[in-house]
């Protein structure tokens, strides 16, 4: 998280305040998520949306970039798939920066 809290932190605060219906992760390699869900919990269950980025660059190094990453898709495919069983309510599975309709069809395993 930008504030430097953990994402557990994030959304157990939130949720202290009433919360969403849901939480989506947003605008991250799945390599970069894998270390913010490492804190088991209930607090897991209330992700049901996953929006990976293809490239494994820092945000600070896509905002640099003069192209978008593509990233590796084989490597995106796997370490998505090894967070499906920490987000026993994941739903919403798509992609963002460097990501097109290739990705996410791969990320449902179409």
């Amino acid at each position: 998280m930008p504030s430097g809290d953990s994402l557990k932190t994030a959304v157990t605060t939130v949720d202290e305040e009433g919360g969403p219906d849901y939480f989506l992760v947003n605008c991250a390699h799945p390599v970069h998520v894998s270390h913010a869900l490492a804190e088991e919990g209930p607090w897991r269950n209330r992700i049901a949306g996953l929006r990976c980025n293809a490239s494994t660059k820092s945000h600070a190094e896509l905002d640099e970039a003069t192209q978008l990453d593509e990233g590796d898709l084989r490597l995106l495919t796997t370490t998505h798939d090894q967070l499906k069983p920490m987000l026993p309510n994941l739903s919403i599975i798509g992609g963002c920066c460097g990501t097109d309709a290739r990705h996410v069809t791969a990320l449902w395993g179409l």
